[in-house]
């Protein structure tokens, strides 16, 4: 007979593992499911060498470094966090949910909590004749050990948060460090503008790569022209181009369950305590939507809980709690 988790959260990124581990604490039945063979969504594979800012208490921590406490956070319950399990489908059959998981595994759950953030994502690309070819040569989109530019010339390129996070913390490492952007203008933190400024970063704006090409030496010849014209106005010599123009993702694999939900342009639409349209569903993180939302992991921290504590009661009303911490004797 088929196991009744009392919730099963889907996705192992931040916020699914410290729902997880809140679940834990409120002493029920939990599970969360991860489609990757390794835990930590975005955080782990786009920045784990990156700081974190926007966390309370852990200003400054890199991604990995989150994702290790909130991992070792969850085995103090012996929290269950399945890896390589891809969840296919959900339908609602009678008051149970039903998880069609890799195809074929069927999982049962009186509650279940979305944490899947945004859903399969790529990044945007460079727009080079060769990029393909210089791509793994020099050309990355992903920078998953910043020590590996010590001593190099690197052109990072874009005007977010990523971009000029990467090139203040890829400069303390490197030889010369370039911020390549079409706007004169950057859209990352005041904070992390304001660390650019006071940094050795050299800021290239507004330009854009027109083309690149291979030297004798194996180094990569940027050529920049300005931002609305295809003229050369300037090359450089780098050891490495990591472009930080964003990502697109190719939309969220949910909208093809059978389960009956809400969808808008920014995700998936959720109610007071993340309640979506179907009773005992519940959104959280980036995958949700409603007005004012912010795509913070911290916001997700706090809708977690929220999200807990609604799914508690959809199924078992008299379920005391919840109660402070602080209060129990948990050590």
């Amino acid at each position: 007979m088929t196991k009744t988790y009392d919730i099963l959260i889907i996705g192992a990124g931040p916020v699914g593992l410290f729902a997880g581990y809140y679940a834990s604490l409120r002493n029920v039945n939990v599970a969360v499911l991860e489609a990757l063979p390794e835990i930590g969504g975005q955080v782990t594979t786009l920045y784990p060498d990156k700081k974190i800012w926007d966390v309370p208490a852990m200003a400054g921590m890199t991604g990995r470094e989150l994702i290790e406490r909130l991992e070792a956070q969850a085995k103090r319950f012996d929290l269950p966090v399945l890896t390589n399990h891809k969840v296919t489908n959900l339908k609602k059959v009678d008051e149970e949910f039903v998880l069609e998981v890799n195809g074929e595994q069927e999982m049962r759950s009186k509650a279940v909590i979305l944490a899947s953030g945004k859903g399969a994502f790529s990044p945007r690309r460079l727009q080079v004749e060769n990029e393909e070819e210089l791509l793994g040569q020099g050309l990355s989109y992903f920078a998953p050990n910043l020590n590996s530019y010590e001593g190099h010339t690197v052109a990072v390129l874009g005007g977010g948060d990523s971009a000029v996070d990467l090139a203040n913390e890829i400069e303390k490492r490197a030889n010369k460090t370039y911020l390549i952007h079409r706007r004169d203008a950057f859209r990352a933190l005041e904070q992390s503008v304001l660390e650019l400024d006071r940094s050795g970063v050299e800021k290239k704006t507004p330009y854009k790569v027109l083309s690149t090409t291979k030297d004798a030496d194996g180094r990569l010849k940027v050529n920049l022209s300005f931002a609305k014209e295809n003229e050369v106005q300037e090359s450089i010599l780098v050891d490495d181009l990591l472009v930080q123009y964003g990502f697109k993702t190719d939309g969220q694999a949910e909208r093809d369950w059978a389960v009956d939900v809400d969808w808008d342009k920014a995700g998936l639409v959720v109610e007071d305590q993340m309640k979506t349209k179907e009773e005992g569903l519940y959104a959280i993180g980036d995958l949700s939507s409603y007005e004012g939302h912010a795509d913070l992991i911290a916001t997700g921290f706090g809708q977690g809980p929220a999200a807990v504590n609604a799914a508690i009661a959809s199924f078992d009303p008299n379920h005391a709690g919840p109660g402070h911490s602080s209060s129990l004797n948990i050590d």
